[in-house]
């Protein structure tokens, strides 16, 4: 277990100093942004807090490898400690200064999901969880929501927008969804809906084909906290870029059973 506390520490000190980085650092202008794929931008804020989090983790936990979005775009589980970091989680929305983005860190030890850490960059909220440990926020322990009745349901969502083929099949699920619960948000960052879903503020969520960098730091979070986070086959390996669902476990099953009757 201390080593595993080890590296949640290691996973915190790491995600603030980018999440400090990101705040000091001026926004840069449209001109500036790289576009990696239609609707898909990058720029030097997510390139600097990466190599930041990368020099941070290789100090502190030495032979460890480093998977990031930027650097490193091939997830590899080769070696015992394997760090899966999104430096820069609702890119889109930093960019337009919209304040919903994150750092986000996930980290494998011998293939398995034992930390995850997202800093919430805007609200400088540092949400940790260690296999084992529970899920938390400062001092108060996180719980998945105790809504059972879809009918008080609050669900988060991501739109396709990069991959716009699945649109189709997305907008028949959203349709079935919307129908059945009290509302559906989509604020444009998946670790931070994933963060939300472990508090209890979102009682379910799901989207179409997410990155392992994506889901790696809130996937523990929402486990440790009591719910459930699987593919929507309901495949506890997420980290495959597939579609993600994630809940308490009454309405897991019940999106569950929604998403695939759409």
């Amino acid at each position: 277990m201390r080593e595993i506390i080890d590296l949640v520490d290691a996973a915190v000190t790491a995600a603030g100093r980018a999440a400090d980085f990101l705040r000091r650092t001026p926004r840069p202008a449209p001109g500036t942004w790289t576009e990696k794929s239609q609707r898909d931008f990058v720029s030097d804020a997510d390139r600097g807090a990466e190599a930041l989090i990368a020099d941070a983790l290789r100090t502190q936990v030495p032979g460890s490898v480093v998977v990031g979005e930027e650097l490193s775009p091939t997830l590899a589980r080769a070696g015992r400690i394997v760090w899966i970091v999104d430096p820069l989680d609702g890119t889109t929305n930093y960019l337009h200064g919209y304040p919903q983005y994150a750092v986000s860190i996930g980290c494998l030890v011998d293939g398995e999901l034992a930390v995850g850490v997202v800093h919430d960059v805007t609200r400088d909220l540092v949400y940790r969880a260690g296999r084992g440990e529970g899920a938390w926020l400062g001092a108060e322990r996180l719980a998945v929501s105790s809504v059972t009745d879809p009918r008080y349901a609050l669900v988060g969502t991501g739109f396709p927008f990069k991959m716009l083929d699945g649109l189709d099949g997305y907008v028949r699920q959203f349709t079935r969804v919307v129908r059945a619960v009290s509302g559906v948000r989509r604020a444009g960052s998946a670790a931070l809906d994933l963060v939300d879903v472990a508090a209890g503020r979102l009682d379910a969520f799901w989207e179409l084909t997410l990155a392992p960098w994506d889901v790696a730091g809130g996937a523990l979070l929402i486990r440790e906290a009591g719910g459930l986070i699987t593919t929507l086959e309901g495949d506890p390996d997420i980290l495959g870029g597939r579609s993600i669902l994630a809940g308490n476990r009454a309405l897991h099953g019940w999106l569950q059973a929604q998403v695939g009757a759409a």
